[in-house]
């Protein structure tokens, strides 16, 4: 027999839970209620995190198990899957906002602008939201400049907090404040709240910071967007902020059995921890003893990407300029063939 579905106030919302029993992380002993209950724990930071930013879910309405497929564009079959459109049920409540996608095709996502949206999506079977670095009021202007360290295959988490540190300084000499994270995995995101931007710069200056951060760290760090050239280094993986690269929530589930989080950090501890110590059981009470340690960032002054910018120009001028974009896209202005290094050839490169 099905569990009644349990009424939760949120903030004066009532708010109806399906199937609160259902096991959704059942190494852990933790249900969809369960799962609701660390959202709520660590609130005020989900919302901030994803607060009027239009966000994809990544939906295991069947709970997180070893066996689940994750629907594809070519197959879309699997039991979870990422859904970027607001479903036709979304309450007139949940705010909701335009983005346009790199075909130019246009779509209206969830922006939650409260605790009760995010628990709406949360009962949709969310663990793991994927936010815009844009707000809902102007879906064209990035404010928060994103870079994903990404560990290649071999490398330490003890080289990625190197390469994170590093690239604090190198956010500093651009005038930026960069915030540290968890990934939710074995990489760091590092975040810094900028002056309302286009999307090619906002890449643009990510490819420039990337590149300044591999010439102080060339043994560990790299920017080569093809796997056969990265090596045991950690990719700075620019095209998380071309439009519609959506990077993971700070307080997001890791959809593993685990129950990993992302994680924010204080800059002191990053050399002192484990991505294994943040997991949806152990992070309410860290967030009751410290509260949001992004908090700050909402607050910080943002800063202009004028000096990456002028660093990208410079690199350009030197032969280094633009970058592939994610296969998805349309070819766009000055982008160089999509040819891995060893097929290229006159054919398909001159």
């Amino acid at each position: 027999m099905a569990t009644a579905a349990a009424v939760l106030d949120i903030d004066g919302r009532e708010l109806r839970i399906s199937s609160p029993d259902k096991p959704y992380f059942p190494d852990l002993g933790v249900n969809k209620l369960g799962v609701v209950g660390y959202f709520r724990a660590v609130g005020p930071g989900i919302v901030a995190a994803l607060k009027d930013r239009p966000t994809a879910m990544e939906r295991w309405p069947g709970g997180v198990r070893d066996d689940v497929v994750v629907a594809t564009r070519a197959d879309g079959r699997g039991e979870a899957f990422y859904q970027k459109r607001a479903p036709a049920n979304t309450p007139e409540w949940v705010q909701t906002a335009q983005v346009r996608f790199p075909s130019g095709r246009t779509a209206t996502e969830v922006a939650p602008a409260d605790l009760a949206s995010v628990l709406w999506m949360v009962n949709l079977g969310t663990v793991r939201f994927h936010p815009w670095p844009v707000r809902a009021a102007d879906t064209d202007a990035v404010d928060q400049l994103r870079i994903d360290l990404d560990p290649q295959p071999g490398v330490e988490f003890a080289t990625t907090v190197r390469a994170a540190q590093e690239l604090r300084g190198v956010l500093a000499d651009a005038g930026l404040t960069g915030f540290c994270k968890t990934s939710g995995g074995r990489g760091v995101h590092v975040f810094a709240p900028i002056v309302g931007s286009d999307f090619v710069d906002a890449r643009h200056a990510a490819i420039a910071v990337g590149r300044e951060l591999a010439r102080r760290l060339p043994e560990d760090v790299t920017v080569n967007w093809w796997k056969e050239e990265r090596g045991e280094r950690v990719f700075v993986d620019f095209n998380q902020m071309a439009r519609d690269r959506l990077m993971t929530s700070a307080y997001s589930i890791r959809p593993t059995p685990r129950g990993l989080v992302s994680a924010p950090l204080e800059w002191d501890e990053l050399p002192r921890i484990a991505p294994a110590d943040f997991t949806i059981l152990t992070m309410p009470r860290r967030f009751a003893e410290r509260g949001d340690l992004w908090a700050a960032m909402d607050t910080a002054q943002p800063g202009r990407l004028d000096v990456a910018l002028e660093w990208y120009a410079r690199d350009a001028a030197h032969g280094e300029g633009e970058l592939p974009y994610p296969p998805e896209y349309p070819k766009m202005p000055g982008e160089p063939p999509r040819v891995q290094p060893s097929r290229k050839n006159p054919a398909n490169w001159e």
